[in-house]
Parts: structure tokens; sequence; C-alpha cells
């Protein structure tokens, strides 16, 4: 049950005075936890502002600087306005000591400007003034008020994202009414961390952000910041380490066999494993041997071996008699993964089967009823193997590929298809430390950090788009000499039939200008049309592949030696990264061309040269993540941290960990949360929607 303290917080938005069905579908739009919800009024609180205006700046007319906010005690001239049927904007002059100034208004109500700025009266203006033909001018002014009424000139206003439809003042009156329903709460900070960092309670925290004095208020190093953001990341902890806690109470099943099915697998390998991955496959069997549940995360660079580290850490379960089962997030994936592994299984004595959305009732019930028989070891597939009737005799480890959405939950649903069921979960999205930290800080972590034998590095070169005609006869060219080509274009939601269009067009103009077959793969194929793409570009019937970044992920043909990313000012770091991992797959020298169109800003500037200068999967995740904050890393948000809308990667990554290590803390003392403190902790989990980690207590 929700503490009744905190419902104030959990009532809808409407409940505010002047937030009517609208304002409150519009505000729930833009600050929602859930979307499918009413927005709550913690969700609005937690919507912070990102700067302030200070209109405390009066330099006088003639001192005011170009962009400058100012406010000014002006007295009124003239007015004068625009002809009839004429386009042209409505002018007020004011003059003041040191100057005179012109106030712009377009399409305007003359009457009301007429007794806004009454001529010869005093005015106090406020809004950003601009120098035109060494003239200042203010167009649209935010405020304008007689002087008697100066003191009800906003002097510091906070700025907020805002929405479409969506008014600043809408906000801004929401907010104060939605700050005095903030109740007292008891606190679940430790007294002494609070008094070391300085650290307001919640409530002033709060009210510090929503009313900010200054500037540095809003800084996200400000302890009112800071003790909100280090709320946010202890739930979230909290909420982990109750999550693994669970999974160690539920018990595991020590799996140490020989190793011989483990060791037949290594030796049928073509090639010898590298320095981590033998050091990985060690850690795992260190997990697998000891009497709890293992959670693991694999992370490996595109390309580091990832596969082969999880077949034998499935053979080491299997060789003890229980099954293994390897999920997939898209069906290539998993077909590739059962093709890849086919021969190795072969020639182990593996049995394998493959299974996904596609198959007839037919087939999956036959390889239902012989995973049931135990006459299955080994089972690959989509999501579709974890959902509802599939069952297994006795699944033992489960490996997860590739899904960075795969959440807390799902792990948990994992473990009731079997016994002490142990997971490991595998990225080639290389992973900053603060954001294993944040999606998965209930397991422990591997690191491939080195490529297998022979692979050679990429190379990197950028391009303009008005070099195409160039870049299109080299292709042809490598071609020619035997060589196989990806060919990628973004995809970008807000105008994906622009897009489609787009990647149609290019598959036609390659056609046209190769003078020969091209494959063509994008999202809104079939499955079968996909597979046929793929199919026919793996095989070399076409030796050009025209995708969207549905191949961004695990797509493996080692004799493609190009890629050419067209518009790839359009991606991220982590994107790119991942889709130039799609060559450099054989033992021949690949490149990686970046069709860019000028001219580039910044942040697109300097990832491209990021990626000119390194092929470390690890660096450029670092590098993504200070140039855009982490949410694009785990394929989420454009910014901030996944999941948070307070913390934040760069800023607060000290507090994530001194969050974890208070939360393994809070469980060694009190793993049930009854002592005060931890009942106060109940709150701070329900406060940011953690509330189905409360449900793991054993006390509910």
């Amino acid at each position: 049950m929700r503490p009744t303290v905190l419902d104030p917080l959990f009532a809808p938005v409407s409940t505010l005075p002047g937030v009517g069905p609208k304002i409150a579908k519009i505000l729930s739009g833009l600050v929602a936890s859930h979307p499918e919800r009413e927005a709550s009024v913690a969700d609005l609180l937690f919507h912070l502002p990102h700067s302030l205006i200070d209109r405390r700046h009066k330099p006088g007319i003639a001192y005011s600087e170009n962009g400058d906010i100012v406010t000014l005690d002006i007295t009124v001239g003239n007015h004068q306005a625009a002809p009839r049927n004429s386009k042209a904007p409505y002018k007020i002059t004011g003059y003041d000591d040191t100057g005179e100034i012109t106030f712009v208004f377009f399409h305007p109500r003359r009457d009301w400007l007429e007794k806004m700025f009454p001529v010869g009266a005093r005015r106090i203006v406020s809004g950003k003034v601009e120098w035109f033909n060494e003239r200042p001018q203010m167009v649209h002014p935010d405020y304008v008020v007689p002087p008697e009424e100066a003191d009800s000139l906003p002097t510091i206003e906070p700025i907020y994202p805002l929405t479409a439809g969506l008014a600043s003042k809408t906000l801004q009156k929401a907010l104060t009414a939605a700050l005095a329903k903030v109740p007292t709460l008891p606190e679940w900070l430790d007294a002494a961390h609070q008094r070391q960092n300085h650290w307001p309670d919640f409530a002033e925290s709060l009210q510090t952000l929503h009313r900010p004095q200054e500037k540095q208020d809003l800084n996200p190093e400000a302890p009112a910041y800071q003790r909100l953001a280090y709320d946010e990341l202890l739930a979230s902890q909290l909420a982990l380490a109750l999550v693994r806690a669970k999974m160690r109470q539920l018990g595991g099943i020590s799996r140490a066999p020989e190793g011989l099915l483990q060791r037949t697998v290594i030796e049928a390998l073509p090639f010898k494993l590298t320095e981590s991955q033998s050091r990985s496959i060690g850690e795992i069997n260190e997990d697998l041997a000891k009497p709890l549940r293992m959670l693991r995360l694999l992370q490996g660079d595109v390309g580091s071996g990832k596969t082969v580290v999880a077949l034998a850490s499935l053979a080491q379960v299997i060789e003890t008699g229980a099954q293994g089962a390897l999920m997939a997030p898209t069906e290539i994936l998993a077909r590739q993964h059962f093709a890849s592994m086919s021969s190795l299984c072969e020639k182990a004595g593996i049995r394998l089967a493959l299974m996904t959305g596609k198959d007839s009732a037919k087939l999956r019930r036959e390889t239902q009823e012989k995973l049931l028989a135990g006459e299955i070891d080994l089972v690959v597939g989509t999501h579709a193997l974890f959902q509802g009737s599939v069952e297994f005799r006795d699944l033992g480890l489960v490996v997860v590929d590739e899904q960075h959405r795969f959440g807390v939950h799902q792990r948990l649903a994992l473990s009731s298809k079997g016994r002490g069921v142990d997971v490991l979960v595998m990225t080639a999205t290389p992973i900053p430390r603060t954001l294993v930290l944040t999606s998965f800080g209930d397991m422990e972590v591997s690191r491939l950090t080195d490529k297998p034998a022979g692979r050679k590095p990429i190379t990197t070169v950028s391009a303009s788009l008005d070099r195409l005609e160039e870049i299109i006869g080299r292709v042809g060219n490598a071609i020619h000499s035997g060589q196989k080509v990806y060919w990628i274009c973004p995809l970008v939601e807000e105008s994906e039939k622009i897009d489609l269009a787009a990647v149609e067009d290019r598959h036609r103009v390659l056609e046209h200008a190769l003078g020969q077959p091209v494959s063509l793969v994008h999202g809104r194929m079939t499955a079968d049309e996909k597979d046929a793409g793929m199919q026919a570009f793996k095989s070399g019937a076409t030796r050009v592949l025209v995708a969207t970044t549905v191949i961004e992920v695990g797509v493996d043909v080692p004799d493609a030696t190009i890629i050419v990313i067209e518009h790839a000012e359009r991606f991220g770091l982590a994107q790119l990264h991942q889709l130039r991992g799609r060559v450099g797959r054989g033992d021949k020298p690949s490149t990686c061309v970046l069709l860019f169109k000028g001219p580039l800003g910044e942040t697109a500037s300097a990832r491209l040269n990021i990626m000119r200068q390194t092929n470390d999967g690890f660096l450029i995740a670092e590098e993504d993540l200070k140039l855009r904050g982490g949410g694009e890393i785990l394929g989420t948000r454009q910014s901030g941290m996944p999941g948070f809308r307070i913390a934040n990667a760069e800023a607060h990554a000290d507090l994530m960990e001194a969050a974890r290590d208070d939360a393994r803390l809070i469980l060694e003392k009190d793993p049930d949360l009854r002592t005060e403190r931890g009942s106060a902790l109940r709150c701070l989990l329900y406060l940011f929607g953690r509330d189905e980690a409360i449900g793991l207590l054993r006390a509910g």
C-alpha cells in the first residue's frame, strides 16, 4: 500500500486550479511517467527548469547589449501604425535619459497597443533587445506595466522545456499550485551523509529549483539539484538491489561439471580464444559453480566474439543435464545465431533447435514436445521463447542477446521457466561504467576488450554528399574487384515516409548506375522479404545491400568490406559505431565512408572526428556520453540517463556510485525496510515509480 502521506503528490494534475481536461492532456504528454495515464502532481514537480531569465538587469537603453534581456523604465513617444493591408509591423518609440528604442509588433491590435502604451506615459518594459542598423529595438516585449505595478514583474523567471499548445505562464501557474501541495515527508537520507553534502530536505530542494534566485541554483552540481538527483538514483539502486536480493533468495543450483563439453566446443573453433574471452568464460564458470543464481552482463565491442563465450557457457550447463536458451531481439539475428552455432553444436553433440514467431503451429508443437521431453539441449529464438506456453524440462541458463530494453522485471519472469535459472545478458553496445550501474546495477560485468586474431582495423573516412557520384564510381570499382558493399540510409520516425522514399530512390539510382541488381532491406518489409534480400547479399547473388538501420545489430557477412553511411550527421555515435561493425569481420582490410550534408553543427562534426580517430567502442561510448548524455547509448531517449528525469550521467556519476553503496548497506542492515529510515525509503521508492520493487520485500 502506498503511504497516505504521498497522496497529494499522486493526485492527477487536473486537480490543480486552472488545469482543465485540455491542459491536463497536454501536460501529461510532456511530463507523465506512464504514457497511458494522466500525469500526477509529482510528475509535474519533477519537470525541472533548464535555465532562467534575470529581469533585474536595468542598464538603460543606450547601454543595453544586443541579445540581452533587460528591464527599461521608459516614456512612450509616438505610435507608427502600418498602412492598411500592409505587412509592415506596428512601431512605438520610447526613450529614457540615455537614448531611444523602438518596440515592434507584428499582426497588432491597435486599440490594445494604444491602451498599453499611452503617449507621454511612463512604462516599465522587459524583453530582449536587438540592435538593428545601430538602433536598439525590442520585438514583442515580454512585459509592459505602469510604474505602480512594477512589483508584479517577475524578476527571476525559470525557463522550462515546453510543448505545442502549452504557454509558459500556464505551466508556471500549475507549478505554483503543485509546490503548495508538497507535504512534509519523512527523511530517507542518512543524516551524516546529508550534513556532509549540505543538502536541503526534499521539499526545500523542489522549492529552490522551481523558484531559483540565481543562475547557479539550476547548476546540476548545486546542493538542491544534487539532493534530488541522489534521491532518484538511490530509488533506482535500491530497486535493483532488491531484485538482486530476491534472485539470490530464490536460490540457484551449483553447476560444476568437469568441463568436457565446453572444451570440445572450444577445440572445435577455427581460431584461438582471445585473452578476454578466456577470462570471461572463467568468470562465468565460477558463477555457475556457486549455489546462487548467476546474473551477469557480458559487454563486448562489435565483433569481439561474444557468441563464442555464450556457447561455451551454455555447454557447461548442458553437460550437467540441464537445457540452455539463447534469446535474440530479431528473427534475422536468431536465424544467424542458429546458423553460426550449428556446426559447432554438431561436433560437440549438442542438440540444437530454432524457435521463432514464423514457425507453423505444427512445427512449434513438435519443438515444444521435444523441449519437454529433454530431447533438445539448446534452443535459439526470439522473445517468443518466453511467452506463455513454452515449457522446458529443465532450463538451466538463459542467454539474452542485444536487448537493451530487457528490464529488471523480465529478468525475474525468465526465472519462472525453470529452477534456479542462471542469466547471461550480452550487449555489443559498449556501455560506460555509469550507465552499467544505472541499468544493470544488479549484475556482475565481464568485458571483452580485444578483437579476435586476424581482424584488420577499419579505415574510416568522411566525405560531403556533393561527392556522391565519385563515391558511387568507387563502389562500382570495388564490386568489380569482388568486394561487397553495405549502403545505409537513415530512418527517422518523424519523417518515415520521406526517408523510405529516399531509401527506395537510392536503391534505384545504385541499380541504374552500377548496372546490376542491388538488395534492399528496410523495416516496412515483411520478414520474408528482408530474409530474401539478406540471403541474396550473403550468397553473392547481389554485391550491394541498401538498407536502413535494421542491419545495425549482429548481421554477419564476413566478406563485406565497405560500408557507406549516408547522412552520417543524423546518427548518434554509438549507432555509427554499431553500423561500422558490420564490416571488418573477415581478414581483408575494410573501409567505412561517412557521407554528410554540410554545413555540420559542432556536435555532428565532433562525432565524425571521433569516428575517424578510433575503432575502440568503449572510448566511443564515453565520448558519446559527453556529447549527448546517456539516453541514446542504451537506445532510449536522446539525452539524459535512460529512465531518469533529474539525474544526469555526466554531472552525477559519482552520486551513482554512492547510491549503489548506500543501497547495499541499507539492505544489509534492514533487508525488509522495517526501521524508521526503512519506511521513509518505501516512500522514496513509490515517489520515483519503483514500487514494483516493494512487492519483492518479504513483508510485501
